[in-house]
Parts: C-alpha cells; structure tokens; sequence
C-alpha cells in the first residue's frame, strides 16, 4: 500500500538516523567534527540523527568513513536504508498547504501500530467528517481561498484512510465533552459529526471515550497531545505536541512515560466505549 511505504520512510530515517548517531557516540566523535566532514553544521547532523531531513548518499558514506564502517555488507545496507528512507510520502503533493513540522507527523502517524489521543478544543482530525473538517479549516484559515480550503479538507480525508488500511493501528481517542459541544459548522454538519463518532466507534480498531464535564479537572490539564507507538523495536515511543506555528517531538524515556501515565487515567476516567456512545447518542437527539 502506497500510503504504508511512503510512512515507512519516515521510519527508515529515524532508523538510519538513530543508527549514525550511535555510531558517532561509538567512536567518541562531535557533532561538530562529523559536520564538518561533510561540510555541514553541527545542527544538520543533530537534525540528520533526529531523522528530520532527507540523506544524501555522499554524505552518509562520507560520516560511515569517518566512523570507521569499513565492512562492505554493514555499508551498503546502511546505504540502502537511507535510499529508501528518501520515498517521498504521499503527503508531499500536498506540501502547499502542509507545513514542514507537520510533515513529519503525518509519516509517523502512517507508521504506527498504536495512537492514542487527548483532544481538547474540537473533535480529532482522524474522526472528522468532511463538512465538520471544512468548517475547522475555514475557522483556522480565514484568510484561505476557496481553492486552498478544498485542499487542506482533502489531505485530512486522505489521511483518514488510515484507520480503514490493512495495517490500521490501534486508535484510542479521548474527547473532552468540550469538543463535542463547541459547533463548527450549522447543525446539520454537528449532527453528521456525532453520528459519525457513533458509526467509527463501531470499528475494532477505534476505541473513543469522552471525558465528561461532570467529572470536573482531570489528569488531561495540560492540553492536548499524542502518544505514538511503533511495531519496530529500535523506535522509541514519542508524545506529539502540537502548537501554532511548530510542534514539540518529546522521546525522552521519562516524557513519555509521564504522558502515558497521564492517558491511562485519562481512559480510567473517562466514560466506557458504551457510555461514551449513549453519551452521543443523548447529544444527537438534543440538537
């Protein structure tokens, strides 16, 4: 699937990336000494071991030199991995309306086998119908044209199809009641929209919850965020943050185990799958 193999390179440069950086650690090398190596700065190689760019073949022969890989088999396969990690995603036809941050996340997202979600202020991109995901893009974009609203509707569409693919991941959404009543669009767009919060929880793969207002705080006070995981072993698990103009990717070990500890209690305290759909339901009927 074109969608799965282009995810993958994501992956593949974060591997690759991961990889060199031990390799560079190995053998007691800066991130300045191997940047100049290849005549770059010390920043290119953090964004290089970060998975962050692109990798020219040149320059990653240039730092296995450096690092002492002298084994042709060790080298190729290196060098394969960074051809491959260079497919261009799906999303990139959409790169006019997608902003580099973001880029990286929707490869991710296309690579994990597990996602989990808090969301505050609207319904999750991954559960919004069309007429709800125009109205979102029209509120956040005043200043878009026609044209590129279409656009920006559609590269949500697409990535939808995630969910409904062969190597769908594990999809766990927590939506504070907030999302729910907060309209985006007229009613008939709001009606549609939780009927399909009804309809999408139905899939064995999505598991949707809603934190209640009559719960009062709860663990989710520090605002929306992501938890990804990935069937690879040699990928960490990371919290996505996202924030007006950029995005935070936090893989410390002791980050997202805190944030994993936030989303446990945050399904422990949310309503069951069943409630949370009675939950809709009583919404719906209302409107």
């Amino acid at each position: 699937m074109a969608t799965s193999e282009s995810s993958g390179s994501v992956v593949r440069r974060i591997l690759l990336g991961s990889q060199l950086r031990r390799l560079r650690e190995a053998r007691g090398i800066t991130r300045e000494a191997a940047g100049y190596s290849i005549r770059a700065s010390e920043s290119k190689i953090s964004r290089m071991e970060l998975g962050r760019v692109s990798f020219k073949a040149r320059d990653v022969e240039d730092l296995l030199t450096l690092y002492g890989v002298g084994d042709p088999a060790e080298r190729e396969a290196l060098l394969g991995l960074a051809r491959e990690a260079n497919v261009a995603g799906w999303w990139h036809s959409y790169s006019d309306v997608l902003p580099g941050w973001f880029q990286t996340y929707v490869g991710l997202e296309g690579a994990a086998s597990e996602i989990a979600i808090y969301e505050v202020q609207f319904v999750h991109g991954l559960l919004q119908t069309e007429g709800y995901a125009h109205a979102v893009v029209v509120r956040g974009q005043p200043g878009a044209d026609a044209a590129e609203t279409e656009r920006r509707v559609s590269l949500r569409m697409e990535r939808q199809k995630l969910l409904f693919s062969e190597r769908a991941p594990r999809f766990h959404a927590v939506l504070d009641e907030a999302a729910l009543h907060r309209p985006y669009g007229d009613e008939t767009v709001m009606r549609n929209q939780l009927q399909h919060l009804i309809d999408i929880s139905e899939q064995p793969n999505v598991t949707l919850q809603v934190m209640p207002f009559a719960h009062g705080g709860h663990a989710g006070e520090g605002g929306a965020f992501t938890l990804l995981r990935f069937p690879e072993s040699d990928l960490v698990d990371l919290v996505y943050l996202e924030q007006l103009t950029s995005a935070l990717y936090l893989d410390k070990p002791e980050d997202v185990a805190q944030y994993a500890r936030v989303m446990e209690r945050l399904h422990a305290d949310s309503l069951s799958p069943a409630r949370t759909r009675d939950h809709i339901s009583a919404l719906l009927q209302r409107l």
